[in-house]
């Protein structure tokens, strides 16, 4: 899973950044409101943690306004606040589900499965999957394989594959990779780029008849069965 998770309290968000780690997710996390509404528009996840009270933005103002824009993305709250009505609200205002401090790491956890399963069903826009060639990406077991062969991908190359992969057959420039996939809206004047493609390389096609993933001079790289 890709998570987003939204919490101001350090310990807490530590607690939950590393535990989500731990069991091979992707995760970002912001202690802000506001950025944290940013990141959740601006960026695609499979589920969303976000407590009641932050600053700069309360937590159910992101809510409400990533569903104004048509963001479906299940998103549970997490919040001290534990009365009825404070659970009510927060349904209400657009969470799918709603967990009160202290908790469980191992019921957030499920809870959060639950959450991309009924997300992945509800809708059938919503990909899962992606195919080029016997090249195969599962989104939410955030899982590889080419043929038979799974192939162990590092976050930010599973994100780099993920981008390729999502715009087969087309043209990908540097530019386009870095804002989207390294979240750089310049250039840093590295070779952070070539490095990565490098080693994405080596792993989805060195060892395979047919190369997936060709640098097109001048222009970027592109990822097809056509290659």
């Amino acid at each position: 899973m890709r998570v987003l998770v939204i919490e101001d309290d350090k310990d807490v968000a530590a607690y939950l950044v590393n535990g989500l780690k731990e069991n091979d997710n992707v995760v970002d996390h912001s202690a802000d409101g506001k950025e944290g509404l940013l990141m959740a528009a601006s960026e695609s996840y499979d589920v969303m943690i976000i407590d009641r009270m932050l600053p700069g933005m309360d937590g159910l103002s992101i809510i409400k306004t990533i569903r104004a824009t048509g963001n479906q993305t299940p998103v549970l709250i997490l919040s001290a606040l534990g009365d009825v009505d404070d659970r009510v609200e927060g349904l209400r205002g657009g969470g799918d589900d709603y967990l009160t401090k202290p908790f469980s790491y191992t019921e957030l956890l499920a809870r959060l499965e639950v959450l991309v399963r009924r997300g992945a069903t509800s809708g059938s826009e919503k990909v899962t999957h992606l195919q080029v060639a016997d090249l195969e990406m599962d989104l939410l077991a955030r899982s590889v394989k080419r043929g038979s062969e799974k192939i162990d991908l590092q976050p930010r190359e599973f994100r780099l594959l993920e981008y390729l992969m999502k715009h087969a057959g087309q043209v990908v420039t540097r530019t386009m990779l870095l804002e989207q996939v390294w979240d750089y809206h310049f250039d840093p004047q590295t070779n952070v780029i070539d490095v990565h493609i490098s080693r994405l390389r080596s792993k989805i096609d060195k060892d395979f008849p047919k190369q997936l993933l060709q640098t097109v001079r001048g222009a970027g790289y592109i990822l097809s069965e056509d290659s």
